[in-house]
């Protein structure tokens, strides 16, 4: 066997490096982007913000991200052509996840920039892309309860916007703050599945629609992007904080599976998990269900304490959305709307530094077979 298989590493290679990155960093429980913190970013900056710096290595000056919000805001609406195939796309019984994947893709087909390969026409792609996410999945909720399009208002932000496309109605300014955050702590998350997807396919030279929609497929998995459905599930399933209580003891004694807890690579807590608590708890008591975030909490304490389990990015954040009146099955997608900054960073960076994703792979199988003819099988 050739020695270049001495270090193989096999298990979703735990453990390996495969690129270098200036875009985020994890480091024990301290998230950065570009070296700001995530509680920094999270209490001062706005996602538009948080974008430019993911892109350009640096906060915008206040012209810069004037200008940044303002095509941000212009391209946030869909053209008629476009928008009439999309609305033509079957969503009874579909994957809200796979409706997106396709959505992205077709966008293409209408984009005069999706095949060159400037920087500048990449970067007006990576605007499109950022700006429309958010209207595809709020487009998405729209089609499928038999409702009008609701056009984006280019003033606003894209906070703002997805909510206000989503329901027709101006939003709280509270749910937009919040959810402004939310799209800030999921913005980027060093090399997590989504993003090494759209890195391998960058690698290639493959356009930025393809990157995208690449990533879009493994936020796709359970494994990835689904886990904070599955909380919101958990806890409408538990029902009551009476329930709760049995329920936690039950699951932990038979080692069933407590959705939202444990990471990867965080051991010692997920920051982005603090202060999502402190959303749930705000928002579950504006809008009058604190039932939600006390029931979470408990199972927190209990997981933790019983498991030394932490919550994750997905735990606290399932009962936000809620308390925005965000459908289920949309927590994925929203994902999406946030993590799609990130993806385009990731392109950006493979783009400027780029060699072809080719690892090799340690043969495990038999060797020195010799073809037979079929009468000779057995």
């Amino acid at each position: 066997m050739s020695d270049i298989y001495a270090g193989a590493v096999d298990r979703g290679l735990e453990g390996v490096v495969a690129c270098t990155t200036a875009i985020s960093s994890i480091v024990d429980t301290t998230l950065c982007f570009r070296g700001y913190t995530i509680e920094d970013l999270a209490a001062h900056s706005t996602f538009e913000e948080t974008v430019f710096l993911l892109w350009n290595n640096r906060l915008p000056k206040p012209d810069e991200l004037e200008n940044f919000q303002a095509t941000l805001g212009k391209t946030m609406n869909i053209e008629a052509a476009a928008l009439k195939q999309l609305q033509a796309l079957p969503t009874a019984g579909v994957h809200p996840m796979a409706w997106l994947r396709t959505a992205c893709s077709m966008l293409a087909l209408w984009d005069k920039e999706a095949q060159l390969d400037s920087d500048s026409a990449r970067k007006s792609v990576a605007m499109r892309l950022t700006a429309r996410m958010g209207t595809l999945v709020a487009l998405f909720e729209r089609v499928r309860q038999g409702k009008p399009y609701v056009e984006p208002k280019p003033d606003k932000s894209l906070a703002w916007n997805f909510l206000y496309m989503l329901t027709g109605k101006d939003p709280d300014p509270d749910a937009v703050k919040v959810f402004d955050v939310c799209l800030i702590l999921h913005a980027d998350h060093e090399l997590n599945c989504s993003a090494f997807s759209a890195r391998v396919t960058a690698s290639s030279l493959s356009d930025i629609y393809s990157a995208v929609t690449s990533a879009i497929g493994a936020l796709k998995g359970p494994l990835h992007g689904g886990a904070n459905e599955q909380v919101m599930l958990m806890l409408k399933e538990i029902g009551s904080l009476e329930a709760a209580v049995k329920w936690v003891k039950e699951a932990l004694e038979q080692k069933k599976k407590v959705m939202g807890f444990g990471h990867r690579v965080y051991k010692n807590g997920d920051p982005r998990a603090k202060i999502l608590s402190q959303m749930s708890q705000m928002m579950t008591k504006k809008t009058g269900q604190p039932h939600w975030y006390e029931m979470s909490k408990m199972i927190h304490e209990t997981v933790e304490g019983q498991k030394g389990l932490m919550p994750n990015v997905d735990f606290y954040s399932a009962t936000v959305y809620y308390s925005l009146g965000i459908p289920i099955d949309l927590y994925t997608p929203i994902f999406a709307v946030s993590r799609v900054s990130g993806w385009l960073a990731h392109v950006f960076e493979q783009y400027g530094n780029n060699r072809i994703y080719r690892p090799r792979g340690q043969w495990t199988g038999p060797e020195g077979l010799k073809w037979v003819p079929p009468s000779d099988r057995r």
